[in-house]
């Protein structure tokens, strides 16, 4: 990141301003004129006010992506042409990247140094990647009689509707947005009410880029008015979204009451993480762990919340948790050395802290952590915190806490780890230690998740899918498989 100082950052957060209107048919609409404020975990201030739709606003959105998708260019351009829009889009994110980040972290509390080098180098890394794949795709040609042509072809679905979360609202974004655009759908983008003003910039980006009116538009709203009339609309072809798992069976049912619109559902986790004795090095086990549940104030799905280690080493293991818990900075987000920010709201931070709470009235152990702090910011802010002595049946070992919250539990064989890491309804990610090859591959196969990283965790890049198994949700995100979720099949059989 370049050398912006922590008074710099507070400068440009000083003279913040961002228009809250939503951005349709290549333009911005104030809607109706009802707004909602946008409020900066990092100090409890206000930031903006932002428009606010009601299911006419949806409506509006949704009927300029439709005329873009029935009339428009955008389905109907070569995919170079829709690669090189996208390309346009990656270079103007990459041209506006300190401003970006800025917006994210304010909204959301994510430091800066990860909103500027992680958050912005992977959207832009997505929307290049998907520009780059848009013109190397291929149909099929199955072999047939010699009196007939058979072909295969992958058309664009139509609509889309993405609903995403705030605790990477534009990494998520684009993780949908940018291979739908390049299957040559349109898009209706419904971000977080929390962190709406960075996808509203997105949006004008992408309308700056020269990608044409209604092909990609972003409405402002909470879930149950917004996203609700988003899932039930009829002219939604599909539904694509990233949140709880309790939201995503909201949308299995409005595509159930409407018209059966395909919805593709990345959800929660409980996410495992094992450590056996024969680790290549169970000092940087340790640390992936801290680093792990503590990255994005462990607001993250993926997050290895429960730690399963061995109990020949669980103490060792726990303990150098522990030390790097105690030695993380909390702190302002807009200070370049702060290593953990604030928590996504005040609600927020509360669900957060009864889950510690109830830790205790549970019996797990707290060995460190657990109480809000810098409280006279007027931020939201918990200390990174780590139980062990967990039960496995306790709500620390089964809920998802998304929050900077790790449960430890130790186990005495095998067997008995990949029973505790299937003990979930999630399913989504996983992690293992070990030197011997064997025991990679089988453990791996036997883990319920969508992903396993053997001796790393967190890493990857957008050549590999992205999702969950179990109440994890459905369907992939990243690498050429995301273009499954946005493009129909079609047969066409001609006799020669």
């Amino acid at each position: 990141m370049p050398a912006v100082t922590h008074d710099e950052w507070l400068r440009r957060a000083k003279a913040f301003q961002l228009s809250g209107a939503h951005h349709v048919d290549g333009a911005d609409e104030p809607g109706s004129g009802a707004t909602f404020p946008v409020v900066s975990p990092r100090d409890g201030r206000i930031i903006a006010e932002v428009a606010d739709a009601g299911a006419a606003e949806v409506d509006a959105a949704v009927a300029a992506a439709r005329r873009a998708f029935d009339t428009g260019p955008w389905p109907r351009l070569a995919p170079a042409e829709r690669g090189r829009a996208l390309l346009r889009l990656a270079d103007l994110l990459d041209e506006r990247r300190e401003e970006l980040a800025l917006t994210v972290s304010l909204e959301m509390g994510k430091p800066i140094t990860d909103a500027h080098g992680i958050e912005l180098r992977a959207v832009i890394s997505t929307f290049r990647w998907y520009g780059q794949l848009a013109d190397k795709l291929t149909d099929e040609s199955p072999h047939t009689a010699p009196d007939a042509l058979a072909l295969v072809t992958r058309e664009a679905a139509g609509v889309v509707g993405a609903v995403v979360p705030w605790n990477f609202p534009l990494t998520l974004a684009g993780w949908k947005i940018a291979p739908a655009l390049a299957a040559g759908c349109t898009v209706v983008l419904k971000p977080s009410e929390h962190s709406p003003l960075s996808a509203l910039l997105l949006g004008r980006l992408a309308t700056e880029a020269g990608l044409p009116p209604g092909v990609l538009n972003v409405v402002n709203g909470d879930g149950p008015t917004a996203g609700r009339a988003l899932g039930l609309h009829h002219d939604v072809d599909v539904l694509a979204f990233t949140g709880s798992t309790a939201v995503g069976r909201h949308f299995l049912r409005y595509a159930a009451d409407s018209n059966l619109k395909r919805v593709w559902l990345e959800l929660g986790g409980k996410s495992p993480n094992i450590v056996l004795p024969d680790a290549p090095d169970l000092d940087q086990a340790a640390a992936t762990a801290a680093w792990g549940i503590f990255f994005n104030q462990g607001e993250m799905c993926t997050a290895p919340s429960r730690l399963l280690v061995h109990a020949s080493i669980a103490e060792r293991v726990t303990e150098a948790v522990v030390r790097r818990a105690r030695e993380l900075r909390v702190g302002d987000p807009l200070d370049p050395a702060t290593e953990m920010g604030a928590l996504a709201g005040r609600a927020h931070l509360d669900r957060v802290h009864d889950h510690v709470r109830r830790g205790v009235d549970e019996g797990a152990r707290l060995r460190t952590g657990g109480e809000r702090v810098l409280a006279e910011t007027g931020g939201t802010y918990l200390e990174p915190t780590v139980f062990d002595q967990v039960g496995p049946g306790s709500r620390l070992a089964r809920e998802e806490i998304f929050g900077p919250v790790l449960s430890v539990l130790a186990f005495d064989d095998l067997d008995e780890a990949v029973r505790l890491a299937n003990a979930t309804e999630y399913g989504l990610a996983a992690g293992l230690w070990t030197s011997d090859l064997s025991t990679a591959h089988q453990v791996s196969r036997r883990l319920r998740a969508g992903t396993v990283w053997v001796n790393c965790y967190e890493e990857g890049d957008l050549t590999v899918p992205f999702g969950g198994m179990k109440q994890s949700g459905n369907g992939r995100d990243k690498s050429a498989h995301a273009l499954e979720k946005y493009t129909e099949l079609k047969t066409t059989w001609i006799q020669l």
